[in-house]
């Protein structure tokens, strides 16, 4: 981002459903590659008070503790997602929204965020990257407390599509060891739609076995943020922190998952030690 990038402060948190509909009506014009230009807008939205109710039911589908006055250290996730979305729906944006996959987040909490706190959203488009398999945008996130930057997150979102040379294969590297279990989790077919009723991202391929068929999903998949979540309300966060996760392979649902940790890794696995999600958490 440069410093001549535009802030545009908004008045409240925009309504997710019309962007979805927005983005899903915009990608088939869209012409993606990591050349293309790509919105330059700093979205400011100040004076945002948690919903505490949504917040409990966030807490109570990502296995948190409820009532403490804290956020969770996903939470401002689900806070700035819906400027990342009005930003990537736009018609500025070049990467068609269907289709689109998240495959990484990295987040730094400076701070305890109290649930009761008054925060300062900014989201913006940091760039495109190519990538083996299409290009890849950087969406980030920052949240601000009292003047000071409390929270930061960079997201990495990924469009299939042809690249104008051939994909080179992804360098054979020795398979880490599988970190060792720690607990085994049956997950329920609605959780899907729990999280989405609670984060607002509706997005139909988490909904309903019907919906995700439309989008070649044989069942509902879990919500890559949920199953980060999850790991890390199992794993347990520092105040101040550092964490990374990578989103390997979608979780359908009802289904059964290994998690599993060591020494501030952590792993979501399936059926044949599959990897759904894998990352690491340290304190900073």
């Amino acid at each position: 981002m440069t410093d001549s990038a535009a802030a545009l402060v908004l008045t409240e948190s925009p309504s997710l459903a019309p962007l979805l509909a927005r983005g899903a009506l915009l990608s088939p014009f869209k012409r993606p590659g990591p050349d293309a230009e790509f919105p330059r807008t700093r979205l400011v939205l100040p004076g945002l008070r948690v919903d505490l109710a949504r917040l409990a039911a966030y807490e109570r589908v990502c296995g948190f503790p409820t009532g403490e006055d804290a956020l969770p250290v996903t939470y401002p996730h689900v806070l700035g997602f819906p400027l990342a979305m009005r930003l990537m729906s736009g018609r500025g944006f070049p990467l068609p929204l269907l289709g689109l996959v998240h495959t990484s987040i990295t987040v730094t909490r400076h701070a305890r965020m109290p649930a009761s706190g008054t925060y300062e959203l900014c989201v913006h488009i940091e760039g495109m990257a190519p990538h083996r398999r299409g290009t890849e945008a950087t969406v980030v996130t920052e949240v601000r407390g009292g003047g000071e930057l409390v929270w930061e997150s960079r997201s990495t979102y990924l469009a299939r599509h042809r690249t104008r040379e051939p994909a080179a294969a992804p360098r054979e590297a020795e398979a880490p060891k599988p970190l060792p279990e720690a607990a085994r989790w049956r997950l329920a077919g609605d959780i899907g739609r729990r999280y989405g009723a609670a984060s607002g991202d509706r997005n139909p391929i988490h909904l309903h076995p019907l919906t995700a068929r439309l989008f070649g999903f044989p069942r509902a998949i879990a919500h890559g943020m949920w199953t980060v979540a999850r790991c890390l309300a199992a794993h347990g966060v520092p105040k101040s922190c550092h964490l990374r996760a990578e989103f390997r392979a979608p979780v359908l649902l009802p289904g059964e998952v290994t998690y599993a940790e060591r020494d501030g890794r952590f792993e979501l696995r399936g059926g044949e030690d599959r990897i759904h999600v894998t990352g690491d958490v340290y304190p900073v």
